[in-house]
């Protein structure tokens, strides 16, 4: 649909729900003003992932014909609206397979089931209330499985002995409300024994999803309001409120973002030592390639094409790695991460090389836990 014809369907729609002027409220050059308004949210909307129809988000189910039910509240209009109840279903499940080729569009938002919407369940059987608009954002971006679904797939099993019955569980994508939740919501594994940081809250004026992201582009609205608190950065990835040495390099002049990627890489590497040296497997990731972790087949470190096949996917899973390996992921799936909960996400990442360390040799006297 071109952002002309989705005008002329929006606008007698905005109307009814009073969010623009009739034109007998309105001066005589109404019509213009707002087509040249909602042209331009239109635009930034089909310029934005959420509007992208060659996206594979929204076509990866064009050979089969409709996005099937688990899948389609998030990547299907018809599907969200029939999550929502919009269409006269039940809400807070779909009920059919939902049409290809319809991203997540302006009637996703603009209804008034949506509106009403105020309650999102977390993967982990959490519920939060009280969310208001957030809720349409979070009902999409908080995952698919929590550190409840690892605790469940490992329990019982040894450690260190690969199992049949374990595969790589998958975060999902774009996960940042889980982040945003840390321990309150249990969206990475938590290893017992260790404490984990909460819900992040920021200042009153950026506590939201829409204080932060314009909800039609997605884009961060104001850098410069960050930068205006944060004094002596030039960008977002070079704040940091925590100031410990979390990666050991004893680098702290770089922002926080600097820290969790500089954990991330020990992690790559230790999981890459345990797979070959404790499983004798070896393994390798392989980022926007699912599912992610494959056999390093010729045992160079890295996943050639060639290995990046679901037919080689890493199969010799053990509980200890599988852990790990889900951290690794949940931290890889929001880039973000580093302003919605850096703490949380360093924590994580600590305690999975932790966890590793302690069956193969880690340097880790360096790092510190937040």
């Amino acid at each position: 649909m071109t952002p002309h014809a989705l005008i002329r369907t929006l606008t007698p729609l905005l109307v009814a729900a009073g969010l623009i002027a009739t034109p007998a409220m309105a001066q005589p050059d109404w019509e213009q003003r707002h087509r040249d308004g909602l042209a331009a949210i239109v635009q930034q909307w089909l310029d934005a992932p959420h509007g992208d129809y060659g996206s594979l988000s929204f076509t990866y189910w064009n050979k089969d014909g409709a996005v099937p039910e688990d899948c389609a509240a998030c990547h299907s209009q018809p599907g969200f609206l029939d999550h929502l109840g919009a269409n006269g279903s039940a809400p807070g499940t779909v009920n059919a397979p939902a049409a290809i080729n319809a991203p997540i569009g302006c009637a996703s938002c603009h209804t008034e089931a949506a509106h009403a919407l105020d309650e999102v369940t977390f993967p982990s059987g959490v519920s939060l209330t009280g969310l208001g608009p957030d809720a349409t954002c979070m009902t999409c971006h908080q995952g698919r499985h929590s550190g409840d679904d690892v605790a469940a797939a490992t329990e019982g099993l040894d450690a260190d002995t690969v199992s049949a019955d374990l595969g790589f569980l998958n975060i999902h994508y774009g996960i940042a409300a889980a982040v945003i939740g840390g321990a309150d919501l249990r969206g990475g594994y938590q290893y017992p024994g260790q404490s984990y940081a909460g819900t992040s809250t920021h200042v009153p004026s950026a506590n939201t999803c829409t204080d932060c992201h314009d909800p039609h582009s997605t884009q961060v609205i104001d850098t410069e309001g960050c930068m205006s608190c944060h004094r002596g950065v030039e960008n977002l990835r070079d704040i940091r409120m925590q100031h410990g040495d979390f990666d050991g390099d004893g680098d702290i002049s770089g922002g926080i973002h600097a820290e969790i990627t500089g954990v991330q890489a020990q992690l790559d590497t230790a999981i890459r030592t345990y797979a070959s040296e404790v499983i004798g497997t070896p393994i390798g990731y392989a980022p926007g390639r699912f599912p992610y972790f494959f056999t390093d087949s010729n045992g160079n470190g890295v996943i050639d094409e060639d290995e990046a096949t679901f037919p080689n996917r890493y199969q010799s899973w053990t509980p200890r790695l599988l852990k790990a390996a889900y951290n690794y992921q949940a931290v890889k799936k929001d880039p973000g991460g580093y302003v919605h909960n850096p703490r949380y996400l360093l924590q994580l990442l600590h305690d999975s090389l932790a966890d590793l360390g302690t069956v193969v040799a880690l340097d880790l006297g360096a790092n510190r836990r937040p």
